[in-house]
């Protein structure tokens, strides 16, 4: 996660934390000024038990800023000391309040072992409600239920409750950080697909503007109009890439089939490749983009890395498929650029496949089809 997402997590968290503060704290106030109240006989009682309330009001609004630890010891401290006290001189049963609440935050960000240390704030509070006896063995179910059963129960209950509340910050830190992975992903597959379509544009020019230059280059002594269309031609599709790079940093380039598909046939009679061109329906709008790309990378992969004599190009409704001889060796070489757009084909619904049989090189790109659409066999050659 990077620290700009850590951030935004943080104060999302810290404005949940700050909205349980305003709805919780005065609850906490009113509980704890009734156990002053209630448990006060005299004024001296009251300055008692004040330190607890007080190490349980600090320690609360130190959680609503996620800095448990830094006072956790010294309100551990002093809520711990008030309750043998209360309980033994005071005669306070509810003296027990403070470390209850400062015992049962303080676990939310324990040590290592949680369940030790819980065990162990349960033990305290009913070991100091047990000693109550010692002053006062004349009510013994008195003291069993006033000092130990319900301070100990209430302990529980309050840090079982605590636990579950920051379990849920926990889980709404987890979901803050999923949803900003999530936006980190799609920039960063917004950049592939960019640079995928970078690609696709400047190589599939550079190509071509090399074979129209050595074509020039070997017809300026002998054909000089012709030399001079072909590099012509070359400045046009430079301008044109210029054109389609401006459009693609701007969101505004659709790649159209049927330009894509003259512009193939072009290449390749300039190749010196004949191409036969085979319409089965008219292609669906919806495909018509991935189509173009795949034709334009398998173009540009056949002038580059085939020997190629003839190409076949067949379109369907959702699919196209590119055939072409002149491939060296058994297996498919390797290539970059159709592991990029397969991926790419197979984010649109499609799937694209690449087979090499008898010395042609065959890629195809297909669709599910998403209506009827009426064949009309047709053919083009070159």
């Amino acid at each position: 996660m990077t620290a700009r997402s850590l951030r935004i997590t943080e104060a999302t968290q810290g404005r949940l934390r700050r909205l349980n503060l305003m709805t919780t704290l005065p609850p906490l106030l009113i509980a704890a000024a009734f156990v002053v109240a209630v448990d006060s006989h005299a004024w001296w009682h009251a300055v008692i038990l004040a330190p607890g309330v007080l190490a349980a009001l600090v320690i609360f609004e130190r959680w609503t800023a996620d800095d448990v630890m830094r006072v956790a010891l010294p309100c551990t401290i002093v809520a711990g000391a008030v309750w043998p006290v209360g309980a033994l001189v005071t005669a306070s049963p509810n003296a027990y309040w403070g470390i209850c609440t400062v015992g049962s935050l303080a676990l939310t960000r324990p040590p290592r072992h949680r369940g030790l240390v819980a065990a162990a704030l349960f033990g305290y509070v009913a070991a100091v409600g047990a000693a109550r006896l010692l002053v006062d063995r004349d009510d013994v179910p008195k003291v069993l239920i006033t000092y130990i059963l319900i301070p100990t129960v209430v302990t529980v209950v309050v840090t079982v409750l605590t636990l579950l509340g920051e379990r849920f910050y926990d889980i709404v830190r987890e979901l803050e950080q999923s949803r900003k992975r999530e936006a980190e992903l799609a920039v960063i597959r917004e950049r592939v697909r960019f640079a995928n379509d970078l690609h696709d544009i400047q190589g599939h020019t550079l190509h071509v503007v090399k074979l129209k230059l050595a074509l020039a280059q070997r017809l300026v002594s002998g054909d000089t109009d012709r030399a001079k269309r072909e590099l012509h031609e070359t400045y046009a599709l430079v301008s044109d890439t210029i054109t389609q790079t401006r459009e693609l940093a701007y969101a505004q380039r659709r790649l159209n089939l049927s330009a894509e598909l003259e512009n193939a046939k072009n290449l390749f009679e300039a190749a010196g490749i004949r191409v036969r061109v085979t319409r089965e329906a008219e292609v669906e709008t919806r495909v018509s983009e991935l189509l173009g790309l795949v034709l334009r990378e398998t173009t540009t992969n056949i002038l580059r890395h085939a020997q190629a004599t003839q190409v076949r190009i067949t379109l369907s409704a959702s699919g196209i498929a590119i055939v072409n001889d002149g491939v060296p060796g058994d297996a498919p070489p390797e290539m970059k650029g159709l592991a990029a757009l397969r991926q790419r084909v197979a984010d649109g619904g499609g799937d694209l496949v690449v087979e090499q049989e008898k010395g042609e090189f065959t890629t195809s790109a297909s669709f599910a089809r998403s209506v009827t659409t009426s064949s009309y066999p047709r053919e083009e050659a070159r």
